[in-house]
């Protein structure tokens, strides 16, 4: 498949059928992230795989809304940059993220970005701190945001690009 067509086909997926993805597919889901590019190829980011069911329903509560998905996820991918290697880690981390979230898609893995950064987790500390002390990474890592991954039970239909918003796009001047 081309990339201009994993990109039309790749969606947000919040419900799972709760069987496993499969192992390899998670490898090659990392590797995406991995093999991303970053700013002077400084590579601020970490990944936390988390597969253990009662800490994904844990995770879950790390946003105040927008993070229930995490309950019925199979697995959830933290992205963490350090902050003191970069000044541009959440634009590195970002698109760690991204090259991930293609991967699953074009692997037939569900997946769902959740922001972590400046956001507010439900006990009303923010999302950082809830999965900081649930999880443990040191404090140099900041959370950019959460992959969760499970098998799709539901996907939506591509997008099309006659509904593209071309209007946005200028050229020579704005």
């Amino acid at each position: 498949m081309e990339l201009l067509e994993i990109m039309k086909n790749r969606r947000s997926v919040r419900s799972y059928t709760g069987e496993p993805v499969p192992e390899e597919a998670l490898e090659k889901i990392l590797q995406a992230g991995l093999l991303s590019p970053s700013g002077r190829a400084v590579r601020p980011w970490e990944f936390l795989v988390v597969r253990r069911k009662e800490t994904l329903k844990k995770m879950a509560g790390c946003r105040a809304a927008g993070a229930k998905m995490l309950e019925d996820a199979d697995c959830a991918v933290l992205v963490l940059g350090d902050a003191r290697k970069t000044d541009v880690w959440t634009e590195d981390c970002a698109i760690a993220m991204t090259g991930m979230h293609l991967m699953a898609d074009s692997l037939g893995i569900g997946s769902c970005w959740i922001q972590g950064r400046l956001r507010e987790a439900s006990d009303g500390r923010s999302a950082e701190e809830y999965l900081r002390e649930l999880l443990g990474y040191p404090e140099q890592m900041k959370l950019e945001a959460v992959l969760s991954l499970g098998m799709p039970k539901d996907h939506p239909g591509p997008y099309c690009l006659e509904e593209l918003l071309t209007e946005k796009v200028h050229r020579e001047k704005y």
